[in-house]
């Protein structure tokens, strides 16, 4: 079965600092690499499977009979097949293998069907009748918490009540402002896919794309009733993540087909199938009032915050942490009463997305710091610095800043870095572009600002870890981790952390599976540089302290005289040298785990130190409306960051690019639109997506390297904040532009056209 070619291919090239191209990057290029949707076996089926097209409904009956007479067909497997009720789920098991007797969203599984052939599975998807009563959706969030339990675990996933400060704390400018972000899809170019190879052991190897190899383990081990040793995964070529990978989809289902056919089965999703088949942003509305002195100093802030977290439990509870625990912005804030809920609805599951929590409550936030400018008659650059938060400030937590935080540089960087773009020469640099849809004199100009901020790491206590091994034989190092490389660089970094330790050349990157090594956790929350970084750097120090021992002793040399150079091992007090290669003919072999320092869950109130560190970000964003017909063109995006150190310029470039697009996407474009429980746009025609003609050159102000204590060189995360203030940036400058409120994101033409039909529903 074919594999993904770089993990055992050596590359040669830079170290921490430099600039180090991707080694899939050529095959990618070429179409050479193999992701898990290119996975064979020459006795491989088909699987599919059969989902509900009702958002909620009782299942009468299921009859497959005529399914299972067909040519080609190996197996249909219901929920009555199961041993018991296996359910799954990232953080709460609550979701069950295939529908028992209910669904509770649109697309949810019912059935699944091995054949020889796709053809032949979508025959028999289609053979297979189902009867459903029909229900009426739970689709409003607003009612849920009132409503009828959908599920045995109630309406609820969560909900904290943050207090934080003097409650009586008033202001003498108020603003108030109402704001909702519609769901965002992480619009993956790879679908779901993978492959499950059924063994003698009774056991199952899984190739799949994910982000988190031993959390799925788990949760498959689980369902099957099998041992953890007996399922072994390995990553498979992903074609993007963004925190869809993070839950389960089709892992199980490919299993079972597996273990009931005896032969290995692929599993693909379409396009509409993965629309319905992974988790997706969640939407929310967001109510704030701000409190501010004359001068511009906050002195409270209230927020009520709405998340809708659909059918099903996925990271509901840590995304509405997040957003609760950064409502208030990166600002210094003394009083604070935030509500937060997240709800259970029949509406598409949500869960990780890129932000992960922290966009949302970004855009009403900044939306309310512009307001309180305009109230005030001050400058929003100089009403952010005022309130910019710094090391020692607490944030609203109570946490205490102990790191770094250059929130004011990031301000100050990218507000005072010049705007290159001037106006439109010519129509397709005008909004709407080609067809002389804009008129000159209808389009007007704005620009604003916006920061925001995340934490990075897991939080709340949470036991963080990653886990790597370097073996250091013949000159050769191979690095054993289980990271999931999504996009993010770690095949890139891995290599130039061993390189700058070890002083070697040829770095070897073993798979990433569940069977030779323990978890690296997810890659998101930004945490792979600091955590699968972070070990490597470990594993690699103690190996080389072992190599140099081993010199010193074999040769009666001072250990302390010795250093790695060129490949080699030389001497300081002698002319005593060696090569890498002679030294290592025995190997050395380390194998350690990595864990950040410890966090607390939040108290009652929602204080408490639950984060590890934070890292900021500055969008100044410049667009071009034409307000006759609600068009909108972003045409330049100005961006500073807190990055701590960098150790990879150009693959950085790209995080602060991609990031940006995203951002860009849910202003403006994105949104899964779901009318009572139903996707109405599943698809590339319908869910629109920002091309190379949407992204307006990307400025980078500055990087502002200041190197975080406790973080592997100092690096801090950088995937995720360029889509959080991006966004509120883009929304703030329409704003800008318009003079309109515009409380909602993505903002379509109409809010632009006819505000006052928006703003009434």
């Amino acid at each position: 079965m074919s594999r993904v070619q770089t993990s055992d291919t050596a590359i040669k090239g830079p170290r921490i600092g430099e600039s180090a191209l991707r080694p899939d990057g050529i095959p990618k290029v070429k179409g050479e690499f193999v992701f898990s949707n290119d996975l064979r076996h020459p006795d491989m089926l088909w699987g599919g499977t059969l989902r509900s097209p009702h958002p909620a409904a009782r299942i009468v009956s299921i009859n497959v009979t005529s399914a299972l007479k067909m040519t080609g067909v190996h197996a249909v497997i219901t929920s009555e097949d199961l041993d018991g009720m296996p359910l799954y789920g990232l953080e709460h098991p609550d979701q069950p293998v295939l529908a028992d007797g209910l669904v509770r969203y649109q697309g949810e599984p019912v059935a699944i069907v091995a054949a020889d052939h796709p053809e032949n599975v979508r025959l028999a998807l289609e053979a297979i009748d189902v009867e459903y009563e029909l229900i009426e959706p739970l689709s409003d969030p607003n009612l849920a918490q009132e409503a009828e339990a959908i599920h045995p675990d109630g309406n609820l996933f969560r909900e904290i009540d943050l207090t934080h400060g003097n409650s009586q704390e008033e202001g003498e400018i108020i603003v108030e402002g109402t704001y909702e972000v519609g769901m965002q899809d992480q619009a993956p170019l790879g679908t779901e896919s993978g492959m499950a190879i059924p063994s003698e052991d009774g056991g199952i190897d899984l190739f799949v794309s994910t982000q988190w190899l031993h959390a799925d383990r788990d949760q498959v081990a689980a369902c099957l009733n099998l041992p953890i040793e007996k399922v072994r995964l390995t990553l498979a070529g992903v074609g993007g993540a963004f925190g869809a990978r993070e839950d389960i989809s089709l892992h199980i289902h490919l299993c079972l087909l597996a273990m009931k056919t005896g032969k290995p089965i692929k599993m693909s999703y379409s396009r509409t199938e993965s629309f319905h088949g992974h988790v997706h942003r969640h939407p929310a509305q967001m109510w704030y009032r701000h409190h501010a002195k004359s001068d511009g100093t906050l002195t409270r802030i209230e927020a009520r915050l709405l998340l809708d977290g659909g059918a099903y439990a996925s990271t509901s509870s840590a995304v509405l942490a997040n957003a609760t625990c950064f409502a208030a912005g990166p600002y210094r804030v003394p009083s604070v009463e935030i509500y937060g809920a997240v709800v259970r609805t029949n509406n598409p599951p949500c869960g990780a997305m890129r932000g992960f929590g922290c966009v949302q409550v970004c855009f009403a936030h900044e939306a309310q710091m512009d307001k309180l400018a305009i109230e005030l008659g001050m400058d929003p650059v100089e009403l952010r610095l005022k309130n910019a938060l710094k090391p020692g400030d607490q944030i609203i937590t109570g946490q205490t800043i102990t790191g770094t935080a250059p929130v004011a540089e990031v301000i100050e960087t990218c507000a005072q870095h010049p705007i290159s773009v001037g106006s439109a020469t010519q129509q397709m640099e005008l909004p709407g572009g080609a067809g002389r849809t804009a008129d000159p004199k209808n389009v007007v100009r704005g620009e604003a600002i916006a920061v925001g901020f995340k934490n990075l790491m897991f939080s709340e206590g949470f036991d963080d870890f990653s886990t790597a091994s370097c073996q250091l034989l013949d000159g050769v190092a191979t690095i054993t981790c289980a990271c999931a490389e999504v996009g993010q660089g770690f095949v890139t970094l891995a290599q130039q952390i061993v390189r700058e330790i070890l002083g070697v050349e040829e770095v070897i990157l073993a798979p990433a599976s569940t069977a030779n090594v323990g978890s690296a956790g997810s890659t998101s929350a930004s945490r792979q540089t600091w955590m699968s970084g972070g070990a490597v750097k470990s594993v690699c120090e103690q190996v080389r302290i072992r190599v140099l021992s081993r010199i010193a002793e074999s040769h009666d040399l001072d250990v302390e005289s010795l250093v790695i150079v060129d490949g080699g091992i030389a001497s300081l007090s002698s002319d005593f040298s060696i090569s890498l290669k002679e030294a290592t003919a025995e190997p050395i072999e380390v194998e350690d785990t990595y864990r950040h320092l410890p966090t607390h869950p939040l108290n009652e109130n929602g204080q408490g130190d639950a984060h590890v560190s934070f890292a900021f970000s500055a969008h100044r964003a410049v667009v071009d409306v034409d307000q006759e017909l609600g068009l909108v063109k972003v045409v330049e995006l100005i961006t500073s960051q807190d990055v701590g150190r960098v150790l990879n310029p150009l693959q950085l470039q790209g995080q602060l690019e991609g990031g940006a697009a995203q951002g860009l996407g849910l202003a403006v474009l994105e949104e899964v639109n779901v009318v009572d429980g139903r996707i109405l746009n599943p698809s590339f025609t319908d869910y629109l997506l920002p091309t190379s003609l949407d992204m307006p050159p990307l400025e980078i102000a500055a990087l502002i390297e200041q190197p975080e204590p406790n973080a592997p060189f100092g690096a801090k995360g950088v995937g995720e904040p360029p889509a959080i203030s991006s966004t509120a940036a883009i929304a703030s400058a329409v704003r800008n532009a318009t003079g309109l409120d515009l409380q909602r994101v993505p903002i379509r033409p109409a809010d632009i056209v006819f505000p006052e039909r928006s703003e009434n529903g």
